[in-house]
């Protein structure tokens, strides 16, 4: 690939220095005949000349790796650890495998939801046609029966399913820090009912047709010759963004439209029954997703984050946001907080299950010598 990247890389070269010559006829017929060889290489097909065939396994057994006892991904031969760049300078071809391998994994985690949580797939929406778009989530024997607790877990968004919270994790350090079979297997043993939600499949993505196409690029109003100076000035464009967009981000190869899965906002019933949430590292921001006061009261009571700090665990971590009280997950890496704090977010629940019975509102801080969230 480098090879021919610099041959085009010379021509251009070749072509800026004709252009800074003397403006001599023979000199600008060589200049004349560079720009239309640049013109007719196809810089999409070049580079794929040197590109093997985007072509991987289907199984882990494919890949040769295999979860050990420990639940980490090894190398079913030489016993090491997942490597990314497995052909050196093909980033693309890199990229795509860790894809395939990464869905690959994503059925591997609902079969230990299945097989080792003993959790049941459910398709939603519960009473959906055979012709509308479906998702599912996991559910517990008792998720809708259990008269005392309810578990519901939410990854964050990205490429992670039902049951994951960070792929990188579960690739790369093991299965218990990157999945949410651990809070799944304490939440049984603590008697609560387990939920666990899938909203990174709140819609389908599907291949739009020709006619589709056609119909989104002729829809505009405007007079056919100025449509005409746009697109062609458009496709031009797209061409080149294609060719960087293609090796920057693989994935958007084809041209596509999102089908929405339906939804159901229930806003008071959910605060009326839900009495803990605690957010891991959580990105959201009450003044641009428009929380109205009584949301923001009601996190205030109800909800904890604990965020990616250099702190101990569960030292409060000052914020402008009025939303809820942050305490430190006790580490700084973003998809790790959700695992060290794992210990803290059950004492947290515990504690509010206590005082939501008792009638007394559990401190959002879980230890004694730390300072109250309305003292700040």
């Amino acid at each position: 690939m480098y090879f021919y990247l610099s041959i085009l890389n010379l021509l251009t070269v070749w072509v800026m220095m004709a252009q800074l010559q003397p403006g001599c006829p023979d000199e600008k017929e060589k200049t004349t005949a560079l720009k239309d060889l640049l013109s007719r290489i196809d810089l999409d097909e070049l580079m794929k000349k040197d590109e093997p065939p985007l072509e991987f396994p289907d199984t882990l057994e494919g890949f040769e790796y295999i979860f050990n006892e420990k639940g980490q991904l090894r190398h079913i031969k030489t016993g090491e650890p997942f490597v990314f760049n497995y052909r050196e300078d093909l980033h693309r071809w890199n990229q795509k495998r860790y894809e395939a391998l990464g869905e690959i994994i994503t059925k591997y985690v609902y079969e230990l939801l299945q097989k080792e949580c003993h959790l049941k797939k459910v398709t939603l929406p519960v009473d959906a046609t055979e012709s509308e778009p479906k998702s599912f989530i996991f559910m517990s024997e008792d998720a809708l029966t259990n008269p005392d607790k309810l578990l519901v877990l939410i990854h964050g968004n990205g490429v992670v399913r039902a049951g994951q919270w960070a792929r990188r994790l579960i690739i790369n350090k093991d299965l218990d820090s990157g999945t949410q079979m651990p809070y799944i297997k304490r939440a049984a043993e603590e008697g609560y009912g387990v939920i666990v939600l899938n909203p990174n499949e709140n819609y389908i993505e599907v291949e739009k047709t020709k006619a589709q196409v056609q119909l989104s690029s002729d829809s505009s109003d405007e007079p056919a010759e100025k449509r005409e100076r746009k697109d062609k000035i458009q496709k031009e464009t797209k061409k080149r963004r294609d060719f960087y967009e293609k090796y920057r981000n693989p994935q958007k190869e084809k041209e596509t439209m999102q089908m929405y899965i339906r939804m159901i906002q229930r806003e008071a019933e959910v605060k009326n029954k839900v009495t803990a949430v605690a957010l891991t590292d959580s990105i959201h921001n009450v003044w641009h997703q428009e929380a109205g006061k009584t949301i923001r009261e009601w996190m205030r009571e109800n909800c904890c984050n604990w965020v990616s700090s250099s702190e101990p665990l569960d030292t409060l971590v000052e914020s402008m946001l009025p939303d809820c009280p942050r305490v430190s997950s006790g580490t700084e890496r973003h998809e790790l907080t959700s695992w060290k704090s794992f210990p803290s977010i059950f004492k947290f629940f515990s504690e509010a299950m206590d005082a939501k019975n008792s009638s007394v509102k559990p401190a959002p801080t879980r230890r004694s010598n730390r300072i109250r969230y309305e003292e700040l």
